[in-house]
């Protein structure tokens, strides 16, 4: 995996405007891993797909994240930051397909992928959502010896295999705790590292624009030169004419 070029950023950015979030966290890694067929990357986990995106994102622009949350009960804003290495997820012992039993009830079943996602992202409601992914993900469902059918697995059973995609998934859903100074309300929320990464790609992009506007202007360079130069460098020019 190669970290994205000031070039790369921008033809992603461009890309991925108008896509879905799940085609943009494969646009980005399409970009970074061109050794990999689309194939391989919708076939990632969602887990497997955010670790690489987490690496990704610390090659390109460092090992340090600052966000902005609001309270959900006061709508206080806070600024936090993170270290790339505090939001990864020891991966769990591999496999295509884990075995789970609830009572009498036998499961063999394969962690979702981005495919199955944006199967599930186009369904009328969440309910619907949740019935497709476990007809996809579930690959055998049996009750002393007899079939049975996806959509007719008890509650208790959907629940405990929820819990068995996140232990077998853990990089999927990540964490990350908040205290709110002005109310003292605590609670989690989830870190979602496309959105999260996606942000930051667009600001920097449009930063880069900006930044060939105006030196494309003072000196009619090319684009693709400007966009060739160190960070440093154009940096460097810029202060010239500004």
């Amino acid at each position: 995996m190669r970290p994205l070029s000031a070039n790369d950023l921008l033809e992603v950015w461009e890309v991925g405007q108008d896509r879905h979030p799940l085609d943009r966290a494969l646009t980005l890694l399409g970009a970074a891993c061109p050794e990999l067929a689309a194939d391989e990357l919708a076939g990632l986990s969602v887990g497997g797909r955010d670790a690489r995106l987490l690496t990704l994102r610390e090659r390109t622009f460092g090992p340090r994240l600052a966000g902005f949350v609001e309270c959900p009960r006061c709508s206080e804003g806070l600024e936090f930051e993170a270290a790339v290495a505090d939001l990864r997820a020891a991966p769990a012992p591999g496999g295509e397909s884990w075995e789970l039993a609830v009572g009498d009830l036998s499961l063999r079943f394969r962690l979702p992928d981005s495919r199955d996602l944006g199967a599930a992202a186009i369904c009328p409601d969440p309910a619907a959502a949740r019935r497709l992914l476990v007809r996809r993900c579930v690959l055998h469902a049996s009750r002393s010896g007899e079939p049975v059918a996806g959509n007719d697995l008890p509650p208790e059973a959907l629940t405990a295999l929820a819990q068995q995609m996140v232990e077998r998934d853990p990089q999927a859903e990540i964490l990350l705790d908040f205290s709110c100074p002005a109310c003292e309300h605590d609670w989690q929320a989830l870190f979602d590292i496309v959105s999260f990464f996606w942000s930051e790609l667009a600001a920097r992009a449009d930063r880069l624009l900006g930044e060939v506007h105006a030196l494309a202007l003072a000196y009619g360079w090319r684009e693709v030169d400007i966009l060739g130069m160190s960070p440093h460098r154009r940096r460097f020019y810029l202060g010239m004419v500004t």
